[in-house]
């Protein structure tokens, strides 16, 4: 699935779907899609993801909202 880094705007491939929906991490692993050669994989912070089209990720997804932890 490919989400966007709000600050640069770059898409970012996540490797680990399921990571996305644990409330309990808030980072999941992704590559940049840039160039033609394949990135490293890095971390990136939930809250600095969004989908390509620009919305927000869904808040039970994301770690800093406490209405959906237990």
């Amino acid at each position: 699935m490919f989400l966007k880094e709000k600050k640069s705007g770059d898409l970012v491939d996540v490797t680990e779907m399921t990571k996305l929906t644990n409330l309990f991490q808030d980072s999941i692993e992704g590559r940049f899609q840039a160039g033609e050669e394949q990135q490293d994989p890095e971390m990136f912070k939930k809250s600095e993801l969004m989908f390509m089209s620009g919305e927000e990720l869904p808040r039970c997804c994301r770690v800093d909202d406490t209405c959906y932890q237990v």
